[in-house]
């Protein structure tokens, strides 16, 4: 049977590798670190399709390094300390080269999985690269995760998609017999979703489905295609990303109908119960906020449980999580507030605290004037006195602007008596 067109163009070696510049570009970190031969165990966290199996291979053939590998979905403990043996026998603590063991979707390993990798990392028995679509911090155990370095790869722009097609037809030996004129390519990149091998594999149904001698690519025919094959948008890994941006925006927009019927979508495709109620638990902060603070409480404990009940039971509880969110009022204040605060950081660099808000741990920084004429506020009225809190040079900036909401208008009223017209509230 031959192998899909992702397969057969899979890149060997760096020079052939697309996108991700910011890592295997001429002054890469990983471009570096392979030219000078010392590669650290590694996590590649980043959207299906971004390269991350093949960025770990080519590592293994520039550093000249055994390879072995494992899905997380189909092995065991017993699994990983057989590899990890073999790789004993052929590497070492003394030697540069000890073996790569490259784990696919590491985040759907174990505590205990995850756990009996430790030992083999620290010692220098193998040299790690776990791959995951979920964020590390979350989902890698902590010891192990210290263990690694991280780097995020991206999904790949309109670019890196056209050079990815270009490349399909100009290196694969089963394309370049045929006559394809890529005519449009709207509609592949956008059906892609920035996913290289998506792509790819829309691209090699679309040249399949013709038995014309010359194949005219056009929007217009891969649309049609892609109606009339609509299993490559029912599997898990495929729609993943676009099911989970229309749950959220559900919820963002108060329909909870919508809501649920998405949430439905993903239970019925097997979507992971932590990832969901983990997206929950980040919307409810993002999206309603303070306009109603018991909703992170609730998507917070909604985490909880479900990581504990697990399905079927957990799709009562992620529903009724849903609705609750979805009926909330929103707002977004303190998510802007914090992009504002982070954007006037990056444009005004490292002000100084004021003197009277710095720490005075030692009678040098007393005799100096640290935290001379600070005001204690429960010494005050109202346990409140007005001082300054900003560095001089933004002082009177108002970061955080409450949001329109019944609560947030209140918290707005509180700001307005507390500090008058200095924050223009």
């Amino acid at each position: 049977m031959e192998a899909p067109l992702a397969e057969r163009i899979r890149p060997q070696q760096l020079e052939d590798y697309i996108s991700q510049q910011h890592l295997v570009g001429p002054n890469g970190s990983l471009t570096q670190q392979i030219a000078k031969g010392i590669i650290p165990s590694l996590i590649f966290w980043g959207p299906p399709g971004t390269g991350k199996t093949s960025l770990a291979q080519i590592i293994s053939q520039e550093s000249k390094r055994p390879f072995y590998t494992l899905s997380a979905i189909n092995s065991g403990v017993k699994d990983i300390r057989e590899v990890i043996e073999k790789a004993k026998q052929s590497g070492g603590l003394f030697t540069s080269k000890n073996p790569i063991l490259f784990i696919d979707e590491i985040h759907r390993f174990s505590k205990s999985q995850q756990d009996s990798l430790l030992a083999a990392v620290e010692k220098g028995w193998i040299t790690l690269i776990g791959a995951t679509t979920e964020n590390p911090s979350f989902e890698v155990i902590p010891a192990l995760l210290s263990r690694c370095q991280v780097y995020t790869l991206n999904a790949f722009n309109k670019e890196d998609l056209e050079a990815l097609l270009h490349r399909a037809m100009q290196m694969d030996a089963v394309l370049k017999e045929k006559n394809i004129q890529l005519n449009e390519t709207e509609a592949l990149l956008r059906l892609s979703g920035g996913d290289g091998r998506k792509l790819l594999n829309l691209f090699e149904l679309v040249v399949n489905a013709s038995n014309e001698d010359e194949i005219l690519i056009t929007n217009d025919r891969v649309l049609e295609l892609v109606q009339q094959n609509t299993v490559l948008y029912d599997k898990t890994g495929e729609q993943h990303y676009d099911i989970v941006s229309a749950f959220i925006k559900s919820i963002r927009g108060s329909d909870p109908n919508g809501a649920v019927y998405w949430l439905a979508r993903m239970i019925e495709g097997g979507e992971d119960v932590k990832f969901i109620a983990r997206r929950m638990l980040i919307l409810s902060s993002e999206d309603i906020g303070n306009a109603n603070p018991t909703a992170f409480i609730m998507a917070n404990n909604t985490f909880q449980a479900v990581a504990t009940i697990g399905y079927p039971e957990s799709r009562i509880i992620l529903s009724q999580c849903a609705v609750y969110l979805a009926t909330s009022p929103k707002s977004n204040a303190s998510y802007q507030a914090i992009g504002k605060a982070q954007q006037i950081v990056k444009q005004t660099g490292d002000l100084s605290v004021p003197i009277h808000l710095r720490n005075a741990p030692t009678p040098l920084m007393k005799e100096l004037g640290y935290g001379e004429d600070y005001k204690y506020s429960h010494d005050y009225a109202n346990n409140f006195a007005e001082q300054e809190f900003l560095p001089d040079a933004i002082t009177g900036t108002a970061i955080y602007e409450p949001g329109n909401n019944t609560r947030e208008n209140s918290t707005r009223e509180f700001l307005k008596n507390r500090w008058k017209d200095k924050y223009g509230y």
